[in-house]
């Protein structure tokens, strides 16, 4: 499976900005989709997941209130709306998908990220 990331740039602080990521090739085994970030200097950090068949969604703490998770099944898209932006959710914003049964494993797929800067 191919994940192509969509819909970063540069914003400033309190604005929105949704992310789209596609999916193509095989759907049949798809467990979830979700995204990560990597701030520079930081390690990467799961967001967010949402599984494929139910649409159940999981978050961090960190930005459950301000970020959300939902898929389109018949687009093979997952999207991440973001509120709210502040400086420090600058960082390369990456989709994953897994395949196995719980998204506490790394995913299995990956996407090739999009840069969200927010200017203070």
């Amino acid at each position: 499976v191919q994940l192509q990331a969509f819909g970063g740039g540069l914003v400033y602080s309190g604005a929105s900005l949704r992310l789209s990521c596609v999916a193509s090739g095989r759907t049949f085994s798809r467990y979830a989709m979700g995204w990560f970030r990597q701030a520079p200097g930081k390690e990467r950090e799961f967001l967010a997941a949402i599984t494929w068949i139910g649409g159940t969604p999981y978050y961090i703490d960190s930005v459950k209130a301000r970020f959300t998770i939902s898929r389109d099944s018949a687009k093979n898209t997952v999207y991440l709306q973001m509120s709210s932006l502040e400086p420090g959710d600058t960082a390369v914003y990456y989709c994953a998908e897994w395949t196995a049964g719980s998204t506490a494993l790394p995913p299995n797929s990956w996407g090739q990220g999009t840069q969200v800067t927010v200017s203070s």
